[in-house]
């Protein structure tokens, strides 16, 4: 029985359509195997397991009279610790949050549990989704080390096959860290492709909502429930919304795929290069033609990602850091309180500097003829949960935060969609990762590349030791 969960999202589905297997054994299943991971992964700040199963009997009762919905129809799920759940709290992870109740669902809820998703909890974030090491949690390949973050619990639980599909938030690269560092999939779509609201923010120019699953086809039958315009999030992007999975399995040949000269691969462990340059060497033997650019304001990433986020981050939680500051964590509070002192000229050129980069690299795809662009997702397997910092072959030092901000950041600041696909395993049998990057609201091309190279490959189907 427990071999269910080791199904992907799609093929519980597809056995739940066939009434194979009900979609309350699935749901007892997670919630079993969950209450016997949290001992050692704490990946969920709740469970909602009432909720889970009164959702799972309508799917059982609604499949079993012909009414399938799609597949998430009696799946379960997971939401990170910031997407609101009516009458529940959330909390972002934080005693700041202790008191509060949502009083109604976020647009991601209500559009999962349309499609007949049962979400059977809360996972943890780094709190308020201000960093990548989610303190609280473990990584499943072996929990003396981060599972990343700031969606760190959605990766774990996934890794551990404690649910199909978990939403995360990305704003430096927090969906993308942790599916690389725990060996799942990650999609981070377009800016304004996916509803952020009822989602607590970090960054409101850079916040993006999307999901963590165990294979590209399932981000892509999510990614289908969950985009669309909501006029209710001011950054929604009133775009038409195509089938992500018409082109899913039509390969790569004729397609040209951008690998970066400079940046992507610059202080990066040679596991993570090794495995990302033998993904590129797969899809060039599957028919993609490879094409060497240049990243255009490379030197202006970092300054640009930490210059918005920082002082919006700061802006959100003016009140509550003056109400509530001794109840922060101190990694969180010190990073609010400077982002406090960033002057307003300082925000305003990073704001300028963003619209060039962006215009900078809609020129770069557009002259090189690009469908998407690849490189390592993270700089580094998951570091130890004590290690503040990695100490490069030159002497370079570098903060946990840089090392995997990095080349996550790029996505965010252009807004452009990307996804994390696992690709080896490095030092110490922790998971490597690669990403592809695309053309605004170019999700379906990106998910088709990452899958022209999943399906080569097994890396999807392994799993972590319990």
């Amino acid at each position: 029985m427990a071999d269910l969960l080791d199904l992907s999202m799609r093929e519980a589905a597809a056995a739940v359509r066939r009434k194979e297997v009900s979609p309350v054994e699935l749901a007892r299943l997670s919630l079993e195997r969950i209450a016997a991971d949290e001992p050692r992964l704490h990946a969920f700040a709740r469970l909602t397991e009432a909720r889970a199963m009164a959702a799972a009997k309508q799917a059982e009762r609604e499949i079993l009279a012909g009414q399938w919905r799609g597949e998430l129809h009696g799946v379960p799920v997971a939401v990170k610790d910031l997407y609101d759940m009516a009458g529940l709290p959330t909390t972002c992870s934080s005693k700041v949050r202790h008191d509060h109740l949502a009083a109604a669902d976020s647009a991601c809820v209500e559009r999962l549990e349309q499609a007949g998703a049962s979400i059977v909890g809360m996972t943890h974030t780094h709190e308020f989704a201000y960093g990548i090491a989610t303190p609280t949690t473990g990584n499943p390949w072996n929990v003396e080390h981060i599972p990343g973050g700031s969606s760190g619990g959605s990766g774990a639980t996934l890794a551990a096959r404690g649910c199909y599909m978990a939403m995360g938030t990305d704003t430096g690269g927090s969906i993308r860290i942790p599916a690389a560092v725990c060996g799942t999939v990650g999609l981070k779509p377009t800016y304004g492709r996916v509803s952020r609201v009822g989602v607590a923010s970090l960054s409101w120019s850079l916040d993006h909502a999307g999901p963590l699953a165990r294979t590209v086809a399932d981000c892509a039958v999510t990614l289908g429930a969950l985009a669309g315009f909501d006029a209710r999030d001011p950054g929604s992007a009133d775009v038409p919304v195509g089938d992500y999975l018409t082109e899913l399995e039509h390969g790569v040949k004729g397609l040209r795929i951008g690998v970066p000269r400079n940046f992507f691969f610059e202080h990066v462990e040679t596991e993570v290069e090794a495995g990302v340059r033998a993904a590129l060497a797969t899809l060039q033997k599957e028919g993609a033609e490879l094409v060497e650019v240049e990243i255009p304001m490379a030197d202006m990433i970092s300054a640009i990602e930490f210059g918005l986020c920082m002082p919006e981050a700061s802006a959100y939680h003016r009140t509550m850091i003056r109400e509530r500051a001794e109840l922060y964590e101190p990694d969180v509070r010190t990073f609010l309180e400077a982002g406090m002192m960033i002057p307003a000229v300082d925000y305003i050129a990073a704001l300028r500097q963003r619209t060039l980069m962006q215009a900078a690299w809609r020129t770069m795809f557009e002259a090189n003829g690009l469908d998407a662009l690849i490189g390592p997702a993270v700089a580094a397997v998951a570091m130890r949960r004590d290690q503040p910092t990695l100490t490069w072959p030159d002497g370079t030092e570098e903060t946990a935060s840089s090392v995997y901000v990095r080349l996550s950041a790029p996505a965010n600041v252009t807004g452009t969609p990307s996804v994390s696909v696992p690709c080896g395993f490095g030092k110490g049998g922790l998971p490597v990762a690669l990403q592809v990057m695309g053309r605004p609201f170019g999700e379906a091309r990106i998910l088709r590349i990452a899958r022209a190279y999943e399906r080569t490959v097994d890396w999807s189907t392994r799993k972590p030791s319990r």
